[in-house]
């Protein structure tokens, strides 16, 4: 694969401009890295603090053949902002979050000219960089723009606005139809977004300005593949009017050896302050196969002291064991926890029922570790991605963003997650007023990791969408070919865009 579908004609310059917070960063510099692996010249241009979360593997790339490399861009001084603090994730305080979206903001100038400096034949931007679909324009260069989430998220979200029946039952929690998608899926008020509640939502705003660009854009990359959900990209393309492309799953596509697995998502600087001794890989080797569940919410979520408390409880009361990635924990807001879970990481550890992880976590690696037999997460689509990847059913506890559409996917339309029952969306930054229960907790976990016929079928659904998912990737593939296609009609515009300027130079 690592000729990959590059042809005999001159070979392609893009440009990819990811977004600065992980969910966004890390798959769309996977895509940059993909069309390196198959003969496209690629730059990624960014802030210094965010090239090192991948930086690592661009070297690694590099050193394997591919021509990729990073731009790096000194990220503006902001006042109150401390320097090197220019990604937006769990740990950004609310009050920083929107100086770093400044300090993006007054990046436009130097993207802009870079563009024109770099002279690339095409951009690839992330959705929360509208604006670049005019730099592109004013080039002469496709724009493709990088859509989060899924494709059946999307679909289930432009539902809303066409129908809007969320304001046609009495209550948040009365349950109603999203019209007009591939499958019959029901929803209540409480578990979409406040965009679609609030009149005049600031962000309600920014998702159609995003909205906008998209239909204006030369098409748009998603991280999913076909056989996940083919029928809602058909659909999507349908909804959108816009040509769409596949070309997931990505994470796997380019992390295929060890060292890219351990290190993805976090800067080598942190690696190598850690050491190399990995706690977590022993402990694992010392459990039987899929006995153990994965416990994961993402790179942009906080938990109350209370869910935190609730969470352990759940863990020990399922009876099964688990490795469990716990955000380290802010003193400001710390209410006792921290010396809670503290006592709760010796305990489980000195009965050999769990494995605290604070922090980051090497989840590629955990996850293909045969000891792994399922995983609890928050639905967003990194972690489903990779888990399916994995082969792992998962128990779905939904937060924030288009993660409750995710659930619907995954329990309602695929069959491969048992949902833990939260039902209140919140916005990423806050905690919510919801809380869920131990009990619940661990009844999900023991549906998830038990027997009985219903988990034999997710397991049997989740094998064959990984086996689909491993095929979607290889020559021939509905991945492969979609990024094939992709390339080819780029250099085909490239083609022509050349003999345009011969003809008016002749």
């Amino acid at each position: 694969m690592e000729s990959g579908v590059d042809g005999e004609t001159e070979m392609l310059k893009a440009i990819f401009l990811p977004f600065v917070s992980p969910s966004h960063l890390i798959p769309v510099v996977d895509i940059a890295r993909i069309f390196a692996m198959h003969g496209v010249d690629v730059t990624i241009i960014t802030t210094p603090a965010n090239a090192a979360v991948f930086q690592s593997s661009i070297d690694r790339d590099s050193n394997r053949g591919h021509s990729i490399r990073t731009h790096v861009v000194k990220f503006p001084q902001i006042a109150g902002l401390p320097e090197g603090m220019e990604s937006i994730n769990a740990a950004t305080p609310k009050d920083m979050s929107t100086k770093i979206s400044e300090g993006v903001s007054m990046l436009q100038g130097e993207f802009r000219q870079l563009f024109r400096d770099m002279q690339p034949d095409f951009i690839v931007t992330d959705m929360f960089y509208p604006w670049s679909v005019d730099a592109a324009a004013e080039l002469g260069i496709p724009r493709i723009i990088y859509v989060g989430g899924t494709y059946m998220a999307h679909c289930a979200m432009d539902s809303l606005e066409r129908f809007a029946p969320h304001t046609n039952v009495d209550s948040d929690d009365h349950s109603f139809l999203l019209p007009g998608l591939p499958h019959k899926l029901e929803m209540t008020r409480s578990q979409i977004p406040d965009r679609f509640k609030v009149p005049n939502h600031g962000f309600a705003k920014i998702m159609k300005v995003v909205k906008e660009s998209e239909k204006r854009s030369y098409g748009s990359v998603f991280k999913s593949f076909y056989e996940l959900e083919g029928a809602y990209e058909e659909h999507y393309k349908t909804v959108m009017g816009t040509k769409s492309w596949n070309v997931g799953p990505v994470s796997s596509w380019v992390n295929q050896d060890a060292s890219d697995k351990a290190e993805r998502g976090h800067s080598k600087e942190e690696q190598e302050g850690k050491g190399k001794e990995q706690g977590w890989f022993t402990w694992l080797n010392s459990k039987k196969q899929d006995s153990v569940v994965y416990v994961c919410f993402g790179s942009m979520n906080n938990f109350p002291a209370s869910q935190l408390i609730e969470i352990a409880h759940g863990l020990e009361d399922s009876g099964h064991d688990f490795v469990w990635v716990v955000k380290k924990i802010d003193e400001s807001q710390d209410d006792g926890v921290g010396v809670f879970l503290e006592e709760f990481e010796k305990r489980v550890q000195g009965s050999n029922r769990g494995y605290v992880i604070w922090g980051w976590a090497p989840q590629l690696a955990i996850l293909e570790h045969p000891a792994i037999g399922g995983v609890v997460t928050h639905c967003g689509m990194n972690t489903v991605l990779e888990s399916v990847d994995a082969a792992l059913p998962m128990v779905t506890w939904p937060l924030f963003a288009e993660q409750f559409f995710n659930e619907k996917l995954l329990v309602d339309v695929l069959g491969i997650g048992v949902p833990v029952g939260s039902k209140k969306w919140r916005n990423w930054n806050e905690f919510g007023d919801e809380i869920v229960k131990r009990e619940d907790i661990a009844k999900a976990i023991d549906l998830l990791m038990g027997g009985g016929e219903e988990n034999v079928e997710r397991r049997r659904n989740v094998k064959a969408l990984s086996d689909a998912a491993k095929k979607a990737i290889q020559p021939g593939g509905s991945s492969y070919n979609s990024l094939k296609d992709l390339i080819e009609e780029l250099k085909s515009l490239k083609l022509q865009k050349l003999s345009c300027k011969l003809e008016t130079v002749a």
